[in-house]
């Protein structure tokens, strides 16, 4: 733990949310924020909405077609709206200030297990287990020398952590962003760094590919070897972005946030060449909330 927690200390990004006085707000926004998206495209996002909205009551003042404006195009655009949701109720239920423990945390909507337990954890210090991606790949990969499985995590990967966990709470907190940060930058996804690992002694799974590196094999498949980590591999080519509903959706979106009114359907219709998948994403950003239908066309909710 101690070589962890001492290569955090000279390896930790320079992230604004890690600033000191960072609050509880600004916690959570980074956190809705980076799901499913790379902190690259979170900082500049992340640095002009608190600027717009530095407090829940403002963003909840706001109505929700900005929100979902401001967020521009970070992706996943719901999520806007669901952080628009959570800062009315941190207004009208707990008198503008984000509540300060797990359970109250995932209360608020949109705030699911991972965001309740970072918001709890780097904003008030609780000692909670916080299982994102980055921690349940490395400690699979430290112990089991597999990836971890996709899906939720499973009991069994919760119990390992909190049998990992400090008991001290503010030890808790560096775990926790230490493991996540290693996680982020040596042992990604793709192209795990061992060399520059401070667990490497004590992995599996590096031990387990110098096994397989000193044996001449090949990079092992789905299902690994004996002495062989056990990666995952693509079977199929990933769908192309262009022509996609997710895309589309996001053209759609683009023109309803550069007008502060109404947009004619027509104009919508016109956007993109295959009527009947406009139609159909058009259809789904409505019941999605994301878009309002008026007399005149469409706007983004009021």
């Amino acid at each position: 733990m101690e070589l962890l927690l001492d290569w955090y200390a000279g390896a930790a990004r320079d992230l604004p949310w890690r600033a000191p006085g960072t609050d509880a707000w600004a916690v959570l926004v980074c956190e809705v924020m980076s799901q499913q998206t790379p902190v690259a495209r979170v900082v500049p996002r992340w640095l002009a909405w608190l600027q717009r909205w530095p407090t829940p009551t403002a963003l909840a003042d706001a109505p929700a077609g900005d929100a979902v404006r401001m967020w521009d195009r970070l992706g996943y655009p719901r999520r806007a709206l669901r952080l628009h949701e959570a800062a009315t109720v941190v207004r009208d239920r707990h008198d503008g200030v984000v509540p300060g423990t797990y359970a109250q945390l995932l209360g608020l909507p949109g705030v699911g297990p991972y965001t309740a337990a970072a918001t709890a954890a780097f904003a008030f210090g609780e000692r909670v287990v916080v299982l994102d991606v980055n921690i349940r790949r490395v400690l699979a990969r430290v112990h089991e020398a597999v990836d971890a499985r996709p899906g939720a995590p499973r009991g069994a990967e919760t119990a390992r952590a909190l049998a990992l966990l400090p008991s001290d709470a503010a030890r808790s907190v560096r775990w926790n962003a230490a493991v996540m940060e290693l996680g982020a930058t040596v042992c990604t996804a793709r192209s795990p760094r061992c060399g520059a690992c401070p667990l490497q002694a004590r992995c599996a799974w590096a031990a387990a590919t110098a096994v397989a590196e000193r044996a001449g094999t090949d990079a092992p498949g789905p299902t690994g070897g004996p002495g062989a980590p056990a990666r995952r591999t693509r079977t199929t080519r990933p769908q192309a972005w262009v022509g996609t509903d997710r895309y589309v959706r996001g053209r759609l979106l683009a023109v309803l946030r550069a007008d502060p009114g109404t947009v004619p359907a027509a104009r919508l219709e016109a956007e993109w060449d295959e009527p009947v998948q406009t139609r159909r994403c058009l259809q789904s950003l409505l019941t999605d909330g994301l878009v309002q239908a008026t007399p005149g066309g469409y706007r983004l909710p009021d």
